[in-house]
C-alpha cells in the first residue's frame, strides 16, 4: 500500500510526483505510465525531430470522429504514450497567455487560486527565465525548465527586420516581454529548449524516489461503498491500493482522464450503462466541455529565393540557427468588437457590451510565420523544402466550440471517442475569418508582402481567396485544412467535475492534475500552465491532506 497512486505519468504526473517526493520524502509515491520510459529515445533530444516521432510508438494515433463542420471530416490528434507526455514532442512554445483569461478562469470558478496572480508563484515556480534582467515579479530564476527567446539564444534570421515591419501593419507594438500577462503586440518567440535541445519533464523534474511502473495501462479507480476512492486496478488485473487518507490522482490528459472516469463508473449513467459499466458517482459533466485551438497553415512562394531566405536553401544558414524553430516574432492580437459582437449574438442571442469575450481587449488570434514548410501535404499540397517557400500560421485562441470524450468500449485500451467538434460556432468562424483577412493582406497588400512573396499556394480544388475573398470563400479554405494544434482541455473541468482543490465531485481522496481541468480556453500554449496547475497542485495535496 502506497499513499499516492498518480495515474498517468505525462507533463503533469512527472512533476506532480517529483515536487510531492522533493517536498516530503517520506510519502509513498506510484506514478504508473502506459506508454515507455523514453530515457536514450533517438528522436527526443532534436526538436525537430518530432516528426519521426508521429504515428510512431509513442503515440496514441488518435482521430477524431467526421467533424461535421470541417467538410465531415476527421482530425489526427496526437497524444503521447510515453513519461513525460506533451514534452516528449511538442514545438516547445513558452506561451503563458493572458491575464484575462485567467481572471475569467478564477472568476467561473470563484477561487483566485486559478487568477492569473494566484498562479503567478507557480509559473515562477516552473521557469529559469532567459534574462537574468528580466522583471522578478514575474519571471522565475531558478526553476528547472530553461526558456530561451530567439535574439537569447543568439539566432537572427534574415528576414527578421522585414518580418517585424510586416506585422506591424496590424496596428501591433513591439512587446519586450509578453510572458507577463500582456501578450497582445509583436514579441521575440520563447521555447523551452535547452541550448537548442529538448527538455523533457522527467529529465527535468527527477523521479529518484519515486516507483514508477511504465508500460502499465490503468484500468479503473477502485472507489468503495463510501465513495472513497482506495487504489486503482490494472488492465492486467492487478490491484494497487492506497493507505488509509491516500490519494489518487488522475493525470492521464484530457482524452484518457475521462475515459479513466468513466471506466471507473464516474460520469453520465445513461453512457456508462451503454457500456456495462455502473454507476458510481452520477456526474454527466466528465467528457464534456473539451475545447481545443484550431489553426490554419498558409504557404507563400517567395519572390527572391536566390537571397537564402528560408530552409532548405543552401544559403540559409547562420550562427545559432540550430537553437530553435526558423521564426522571429509571436504575434498576439485582439479583433475588432463591434463584429464581434454581432458573431457572438448569432450564437447566443443578445450579449451585453461587457461579455467576457468582448471586454478587455481579449487576446483572440495568435500568429507566426515560419522560414520553412511542413505539413503541406494534409492540404493537398506538394511543397519542397528547398528554400523557395515559407509559410504563416494563425490559432483562435478563445474558442467558443466545444466537444466531447466518451468511451469507445469499456476496454481501456480501446480509444476513447474524440470529437472536438471544431468550428461549430458563428463566434469561431468570425475570429477564423478575422486571421484569414489579415493574413491575406499582410501578403498581399503591404510593401513588405508585396515584396516579399509572389503568390500564395492554394489548395487543389479551392479558390485562391485573395484580398477579396467571401465569408464562403474563407470558410471552404478553413473547412478543408484546419488542424488542431494540440491544445485540447477541460474534459473535466474545473467547477464542473473537480473543485477548487482539484477534488472530483463525489468521490473523498480523488482528484484530476492535468489540463483536462482548464475550464475554459487560454491564448497559449498549455505546456506552461500544465507546469503550474501540477505545481499548485503539490502544494494543496500537502497543505489539504499530508
Amino acid at each position: 500500500m502506497t499513499d499516492i497512486i498518480i495515474v498517468g505519468g505525462g507533463t503533469a504526473g512527472v512533476v506532480l510526483a517529483s515536487r510531492l517526493h522533493q517536498r516530503k520524502p517520506e510519502l509513498s509515491i506510484v506514478l504508473i505510465e502506459a506508454g515507455s520510459d523514453v530515457t536514450g529515445h533517438p528522436h527526443i533530444a532534436t526538436p525537430a525531430d518530432a516528426a519521426f516521432l508521429h504515428f510512431s510508438d509513442l503515440d496514441w494515433k488518435y482521430m477524431t470522429v467526421p467533424q461535421k463542420h470541417l467538410n465531415g471530416a476527421p482530425r489526427y490528434n496526437c497524444a503521447v504514450k510515453g513519461l513525460s507526455g506533451g514534452t516528449i514532442i511538442n514545438s516547445g512554445g513558452w506561451i503563458r497567455g493572458d491575464v484575462l483569461d485567467y481572471e475569467e478562469w478564477a472568476r467561473e470558478v470563484k477561487d483566485e487560486r486559478w487568477s492569473y496572480n494566484g498562479l503567478l508563484p507557480y509559473f515562477k515556480r516552473s521557469e529559469k527565465h532567459f534574462d537574468a534582467d528580466g522583471d522578478p515579479a514575474q519571471h522565475g530564476f531558478d526553476g528547472p525548465i530553461v526558456t530561451a527567446s530567439v535574439s537569447s539564444s543568439g539566432r537572427k534570421f534574415p528576414l527578421r527586420d522585414t518580418i517585424f515591419k510586416l506585422w506591424s501593419h496590424l496596428g501591433l507594438q513591439h512587446v519586450t516581454d509578453a510572458n507577463n500577462g500582456h501578450p497582445q503586440g509583436i514579441t521575440d518567440l520563447v521555447e523551452n529548449w535547452k541550448d537548442g535541445k529538448r527538455q523533457i519533464a522527467s529529465d527535468a523534474y527527477p523521479l529518484d524516489g519515486v516507483k514508477v511502473l511504465t508500460d502499465t495501462l490503468v484500468r479503473r479507480i477502485i472507489i468503495n461503498d463510501d465513495k472513497v476512492a482506495v487504489g486503482v486496478e490494472l488492465a492486467s488485473g492487478e490491484i494497487h491500493m492506497v493507505k488509509k487518507g491516500g490519494q489518487v490522482v488522475v493525470s492521464a490528459g484530457a482524452y484518457r482522464t475521462p475515459q479513466v472516469l468513466q471506466l471507473s463508473g464516474i460520469g453520465d449513467p445513461t453512457h456508462l450503462s451503454q457500456h456495462g459499466i455502473a454507476t458510481t458517482v452520477d456526474l454527466p459533466q466528465v467528457g464534456t466541455n473539451l475545447h481545443d485551438h484550431l489553426l490554419l497553415y498558409r504557404y507563400w512562394k517567395l519572390q527572391s529565393p536566390e537571397k537564402g531566405l528560408a530552409a532548405g536553401s543552401p544559403l540559409f544558414g547562420g550562427p545559432n540557427f540550430d537553437k530553435g524553430g526558423p521564426v522571429d516574432w509571436l504575434v498576439t492580437a485582439p479583433i475588432p468588437t463591434a463584429p464581434l459582437k454581432a458573431a457572438l449574438e448569432k450564437d447566443e442571442g443578445q450579449v451585453p457590451d461587457d461579455h467576457p469575450l468582448l471586454k478587455g481587449s481579449r487576446s483572440h488570434l495568435e500568429m507566426i510565420l515560419l522560414y520553412a514548410v511542413f505539413g503541406a501535404e494534409a492540404q493537398g499540397l506538394q511543397i519542397p523544402i528547398n528554400g523557395n517557400s515559407v509559410m504563416t500560421y494563425y490559432m483562435g485562441c478563445l474558442p467558443t466550440s466545444r466537444g466531447s470524450i466518451t468511451l469507445s468500449s469499456n476496454d481501456p485500451s480501446a480509444p476513447p471517442v474524440i470529437d472536438p467538434n471544431y468550428y461549430a460556432t458563428e463566434t469561431d468562424k468570425h475570429v477564423m475569418r478575422e486571421g484569414f483577412r489579415m493574413h491575406s493582406q499582410l501578403m498581399l497588400d503591404t510593401p513588405e508582402g508585396k515584396e516579399l512573396v509572389a503568390e500564395e499556394y492554394t489548395p487543389p480544388g479551392l479558390v485562391s481567396a485573395g484580398l477579396d475573398a467571401s465569408d464562403e470563400q474563407i470558410d471552404e479554405r478553413i473547412k478543408f485544412g484546419a488542424s488542431t494544434t494540440f491544445h485540447p482541455g477541460g474534459t473535466a473541468a474545473m467547477g464542473k467535475v473537480v473543485d477548487g482543490s482539484l477534488k472530483v465531485y463525489g468521490v473523498k481522496n480523488l482528484r484530476v492534475v492535468d489540463a483536462s481541468v482548464i475550464p475554459q480556453p487560454l491564448a497559449s500554449h498549455y505546456q506552461v500552465i500544465v507546469y503550474a496547475i501540477a505545481e499548485q497542485a503539490a502544494d494543496i495535496i500537502l497543505s489539504e491532506d499530508f
